[in-house]
């Protein structure tokens, strides 16, 4: 099948745009000669943008004004906003990035008379912990904390919407996001690279990943993709990694050899409890909390074939690959110090 690009010239909106994946996706969005607007909020860091060609429209995503007029004559829209863990959050914000900003842009979408795509983005989270992998993405949901609750709302509230008022939408739901650039999994670069690693509750957990690179080309194959029209996909590698052959593919780059240190589940996960209400109080990050530590003890495991075989999207780095290139740059760029 031959795939159309984006017209040059085309008005793109993208949410969470200062953010790991919004970034690099919108940079490649720029190249395409596109005319890219961005949404961020005013605390929001827009230096690393500077030069580019983008419009931006500063303030809460789920500002029903500011979407209003970021939305006029916008073409694609591509809502990557989240709310990750704080300790300033409370359950409301996260229904207002992941619910209530969805509402406000799907309900402009409908009005634009050249609308074509609305690019949506969920979560593999919604399935919580597989039982039995690998999940697909007609698997039971079920979500384990507000995030993935809430990221679940707004896709089931989209979808309604979306075959109620014949919205052109494709939902898809990111494996873990990582690559040059991630805080998120840093921590677990830095464990590698100090010679030990705890296995919580002894379990050698399935993940799933997703270069941010090839998502960020997801993104964007999908946009003008008719099969991905009115559709939901799992977006990861064809196969998950395990956890003791994450961190060892990690700790060969950094030329040490790791030693697994199995921890019990249940004094962690109070101790994550306990820090978490105590630093939430203090308006401070918590260093333990549970979602993290919930981290290493359920398999994420996806059968990604939907996205391979229906659309033919074959992702350019493979786990191995693309787990050395991202400790490789963490050295490269001072993020990881390695002592001998």
């Amino acid at each position: 099948m031959e795939m159309k690009s984006i017209p040059e010239g085309t008005t793109v909106l993208v949410t969470g745009a200062t953010g790991f994946t919004g970034s690099v996706l919108v940079k490649k969005l720029v190249q395409a000669n596109l005319n890219v607007r961005a949404i961020a909020r005013h605390s929001s860091n827009t230096e690393p943008f500077k030069g580019l060609n983008i419009e931006w429209y500063r303030g809460n995503v789920f500002d029903a004004e500011l979407i209003k007029e970021a939305m006029q004559g916008v073409e694609y829209v591509f809502h990557i906003a989240a709310a990750y863990r704080e300790a300033k959050l409370e359950d409301r914000d996260y229904f207002r990035v992941h619910v209530e900003s969805t509402q406000h842009l799907a309900r402009e979408a409908i009005k634009q008379n050249n609308f074509k795509r609305f690019l949506h983005t969920s979560t593999v989270g919604v399935h919580g912990h597989i039982e039995n992998p690998p999940a697909n993405e007609d698997s039971p949901f079920n979500p384990g904390d507000i995030y993935q609750k809430t990221k679940l709302e707004g896709e089931l509230w989209i979808r309604e919407f979306a075959e109620k008022n014949g919205l052109p939408l494709t939902v898809i739901r990111p494996a873990a996001i990582y690559g040059p650039g991630d805080r998120r999994l840093l921590k677990l670069f830095k464990m590698a690279a100090s010679g030990w690693f705890p296995l919580i509750g002894g379990k050698n957990t399935l993940y799933h990943l997703i270069h941010v690179e090839d998502l960020t080309n997801f993104f964007i194959f999908c946009a003008t993709h008719p099969e991905a029209e009115n559709d939901v996909f799992i977006c990861g590698n064809r196969s998950h990694v395990e956890l003791k052959q994450m961190v060892t593919t990690i700790a060969e780059v950094y030329h040490k050899k790791v030693k697994f240190v199995k921890l019990p589940a249940a004094p962690l996960f109070m101790l994550g409890d306990i820090c978490e209400f105590i630093c939430k109080r203090l308006g401070v990050e918590p260093p333990i909390y549970r979602r993290r530590i919930a981290f290493f003890t359920k398999d994420r495991s996806f059968d990604t074939r939907k996205m391979h075989e229906k659309l033919k999207f074959n992702p350019i780095y493979d786990n191995l690959e693309g787990i050395k290139q991202t400790a490789q740059w963490y050295l490269d760029h001072n993020w990881i110090k390695v002592t001998s």
